[in-house]
Parts: structure tokens; C-alpha cells; sequence
């Protein structure tokens, strides 16, 4: 019996994964889709976004949801009965995707493919890194880890790489096709200083394609036949040989608060919040008086991008659902203030 194909999909926050996966699934070609979403906080905004989608090749109950945790570090008790569980279906997916939190370390994922639970049923198609081209061409998370180690050497103030360049690094490092997304945001400065950013660090024949709102077909993304699995140790990672890791660095907080009089106030608080403290990312869905349908609100930095995404149902109470994911230390209370004042 054949292996189901499994494709990963890594980013950092904000990069445009769940922008990309809903564009392939328009593009899927009748393949039976399945996907996990690895949401990292209290709120899962991605599989809502997901499943409202629509799209005949992935109804609402092949949407599958990990959430708080991040997916590598949640093996055996999360993610491989879920593997199991689409594995057993009567109709088994054609193919599944995985959306990795944006903290995810993406080679203790792929390594969890060879469990023997699941290793003569599933391999790993193909790990696909997302990219934030605009952060990128701006000269955010794209410091090389060899010129960090000799600032380190010259700097008794550097103890440590942050986490977040860690991250970056590993996330290319294991990626079999690279996706350099927000390419519209860039002029050619900008795009020469994110493409010069990555290429040094692409492993041998893996490939870089530049999209915009994610639009990739799955053509390109799916029937890479990577099996990632089996080529581990052309993955490497700078937290190879350590038996965890940690995400104390980062924390998440979930808020909730009565609908806004105007999309626009909303937006430009979560802006001024998002320049004001250490925050990474804001999503979730807002509920604008006068308003019959749900607005998403995706943001990561100052950037924020908005629309109405469907009507509110019978059974959903109309509000302000946000999730906050930034550095530790966030002051919780300032930042729910600010963002509810209007």
C-alpha cells in the first residue's frame, strides 16, 4: 500500500502561510485534502479561517486543530493519534498538510514521521518555508548565525542568539522549497536585500519562488516526493542534539471585548499597540457594529490586513475575539487597554 503524502508547511508569524493554503486548496485539482493546524495561543484563528474557505476538497471536519502547544513538542500525545485518525478514515486524505505555529522547530516534526506507528503509512512529501519578504527586504530576521557567533565572540554582551533568528534558521535549513511571499510590498532594493538574505543559506537544490497573498498553485507545493524522513541529516539544525526546547521567549495572551464602531479605529489602535510593545502578531475576528458579517483581522508588526470573511451565526455571540503573541514580558493589561479604548 502506497504512504499518504504529507507536506509541512513553516514560517515565522505573519509570513502568509494560511494565506497560501487557502489559495492551493483552489487549486487542488479534486485531490482529497486534509489539514492540521498547529495554532500557537488561545484562539484558533487559523482552522476558523480554514474551514471557512468553503472548498469542496476539504470540508469542515478534515480541518484538524492542535492548539496550545507547539506541534514538536506535543508528539506522541497530539499529533500521532491525529495522523492515525485521518489514516483510519473510511476515505482516507489524498494528501495532508500540516500548518506549523510560526515557533515550531520543523525537524523534530519531520523526525516524528518515522514513530513506527505511522512510518510505513504516511511520508513527508516536501517541508515548504514561508517567507516574509517585506520583513525580509527591511533587514528583519534575516541575521546570518555565523556573523551572530562572531559578534558573540567580540561581544562578552551576547550570550545568546535570539530566538527568533534561531527559528529562521531552522526553518530554512529543513525546507525543500522556499517561498518568498509579500514580493508585491517590495521595489527592487528591497527584494535584492531579502533574495541576497536567503540564497546563502538555501541547502543544494532547494528552490526559491517568489509569490504574492501567498498565491502559489499546488502544483508547485504538492509532489515534491522529498521524503524528509529518511534525509535527516541533510537537515541541519542549531538545536540538533538537544532532547527539547523551549518557548518561554515567547508568550500569547487571548482577548475579548464588545463590537467596535469602526473597522478603521480598531485598526489603527492594534497599529500604535503593535509599535508600542513587543508584539509579533495579532489575529482573530472582530465583530463592527452595524455590521451583519465577521471581520479577520490578520497583523504581524505594524502591518495588518483586513476583511470580512463571512455572517455571524445564530449561535455565535458577537464579539471581539483577538489573540496577542509577542515576546515574554508582555504588559498584558497596557496592551488590552489600548486595544479596547476606542
Amino acid at each position: 500500500m502506497s504512504r499518504v503524502p504529507a507536506t509541512v508547511i513553516t514560517g515565522f508569524l505573519g509570513a502568509g502561510k494560511t494565506s497560501m493554503i487557502r489559495h492551493f486548496l483552489a487549486t487542488a485539482s479534486g485531490r482529497r485534502l486534509a489539514l492540521i493546524i498547529n495554532e500557537f495561543g488561545d484562539l484558533g484563528v487559523d482552522g476558523e479561517v480554514l474551514r471557512g474557505c468553503g472548498d469542496a476538497t476539504c470540508a469542515e471536519d478534515d480541518v484538524v486543530e492542535l492548539a496550545n502547544g507547539c506541534i514538536c513538542c506535543t508528539v506522541a500525545d497530539d499529533f500521532i493519534p491525529t495522523i492515525e485518525g485521518l489514516l483510519d478514515r473510511a476515505q482516507p486524505p489524498d494528501h495532508i498538510i500540516i500548518e506549523t505555529s510560526g515557533l515550531a522547530l520543523p525537524k523534530p516534526l519531520v523526525r516524528a514521521f518515522n514513530w513506527p506507528e505511522i512510518r510505513t503509512r504516511v511520508t513527508v512529501d516536501g517541508v515548504i518555508a514561508v517567507l516574509d519578504g517585506a520583513a525580509l527586504g527591511a533587514g528583519r530576521v534575516a541575521a546570518d548565525p555565523r556573523a551572530v557567533a562572531r559578534q558573540r565572540a567580540a561581544d562578552a554582551a551576547l550570550d545568546h542568539e535570539s530566538p527568533i533568528e534561531e527559528l529562521f534558521a531552522d526553518q530554512l535549513a529543513c525546507a525543500d522549497l522556499v517561498v518568498l511571499n509579500k514580493t508585491d510590498l517590495l521595489d527592487a532594493r528591497a527584494l535584492a536585500v531579502a533574495l541576497g538574505a536567503v540564497r546563502p543559506r538555501l541547502r543544494p537544490g532547494v528552490r526559491m519562488v517568489r509569490a504574492a497573498h501567498g498565491a502559489i498553485d499546488a502544483g508547485i507545493l504538492l509532489g515534491l516526493a522529498a521524503a524528509a524522513e529518511d534525509d535527516l541529516a541533510a537537515r541541519p539544525s542549531v538545536h540538533d542534539g538537544a532532547e527539547d526546547h523551549e518557548h518561554d521567549d515567547f508568550e500569547s495572551f487571548a482577548l475579548a471585548f464588545a463590537a467596535v464602531a469602526a473597522a478603521d479605529g480598531l485598526i489603527a489602535r492594534l497599529r500604535a499597540v503593535a509599535a508600542a510593545h513587543a508584539v509579533l502578531r495579532i489575529k482573530g475576528f472582530v465583530a463592527v457594529a452595524g455590521r451583519d458579517m465577521r471581520l479577520v483581522v490578520q497583523g504581524v508588526g505594524d502591518r495588518f490586513q483586513h476583511y470580512y470573511d463571512r455572517d455571524w451565526r445564530a449561535d455565535e455571540a458577537r464579539e471581539c475575539r483577538l489573540v496577542v503573541i509577542g515576546e515574554a514580558g508582555l504588559d498584558r493589561a497596557a496592551i488590552a487597554a489600548a486595544i479596547t479604548s476606542g
